[in-house]
């Protein structure tokens, strides 16, 4: 009877994770079945979650209309080098506020924490200002400079590096080796979960960054993937099946990479937690 009551309680659980995960996926759900279904009522009560038939004519219109290989080749560039600085600067500024012992350390970790308040959209003047400064209008490096240090990111790495053991540094200024070294062929070998989740989700902000790219590219050309999409919703406002088949399009990429790296986000993540 014990079992037989375990088991009835884990059927029960499933069944309302399925039910919360289906919930939680409505919207994809119905985007990716309005993108299948051109010429139906996309505005329909209730919503269709699931398409009553399959028709790739959107996918192909948008297609032919839109260059998705220019702008997917933006994207893929602006992320792979946002997510190499982000990495490289989270760790490095992380690393001595987790193991040095200074006067004013714990003060200094505070006030970073304490600027996660500040709204992001807070930040774009002063953004605008410094990137038109350093004369980088209308280039990648002006998208991607303002977003490369993230206070999270550096929060998450100091609580991966306050999990590794001390007997590590030690070892290795026994061996004479500089702190740079330490930290980067000992330390930074532990804590490779967490930097998988720094890449997974400065990927996904890099790929779904829509307004500064705006603001700073000049040249629509270069415009990412997310930005370029809004062509499709100003000058074919009606044509929601063609949105909706960019949109899956676009964000096909982030779920390939999510499914890769989903192992070491989840051990970051609970990493984090514990440290």
């Amino acid at each position: 009877m014990r079992i037989i009551s375990k088991s009835l309680k884990k059927l029960f659980l499933y069944f309302w994770l399925i039910v919360f995960a289906l919930f939680m996926m409505g919207p994809f759900l119905w985007l990716v079945s309005v993108s299948l279904m051109p010429g139906e009522n996309v505005f329909s009560f209730p919503p269709k979650i699931f398409p009553t038939f399959i028709d790739f004519k959107n996918y192909i219109e948008v297609w032919e209309f839109m260059d998705f290989f220019k702008y997917i080749w933006n994207t893929v560039v602006m992320a792979v080098i946002g997510v190499v600085l982000s990495i490289f600067f989270s760790c490095l500024t992380a690393y001595p506020l987790a193991v040095f012992k200074f006067k004013g350390r714990d003060t200094i970790f505070l006030l970073l924490v304490a600027t996660m308040i500040i709204p992001a959209a807070a930040g774009l003047v002063v953004n605008y200002l410094t990137i038109n400064a350093l004369g980088l209008m209308d280039t990648y490096l002006g998208v991607i400079l303002p977003s490369i240090i993230s206070v999270f990111n550096i929060f998450l790495m100091r609580q991966a590096y306050m999990g590794v053991p001390l007997e590590i540094r030690d070892s290795g200024k026994m061996d004479g080796a500089s702190e740079f070294r330490i930290w980067f062929q000992l330390i930074m070998p532990m804590v490779k979960p967490a930097i998988a989740v720094i890449g997974l989700l400065e990927f996904m902000a890099f790929w779904n960054n829509f307004l500064w790219p705006i603001i700073v590219l000049n040249d629509t050309s270069k415009y990412p993937i997310a930005s370029a999409l809004s062509f499709l919703n100003g000058q074919f406002s009606f044509n929601f099946g063609w949105i909706a088949a960019g949109t899956v399009i676009s964000v096909i990429p982030i779920i390939v990479v999510f499914l890769f790296t989903q192992k070491y986000y989840m051990e970051g993540i609970s990493g984090a937690v514990k440290g």
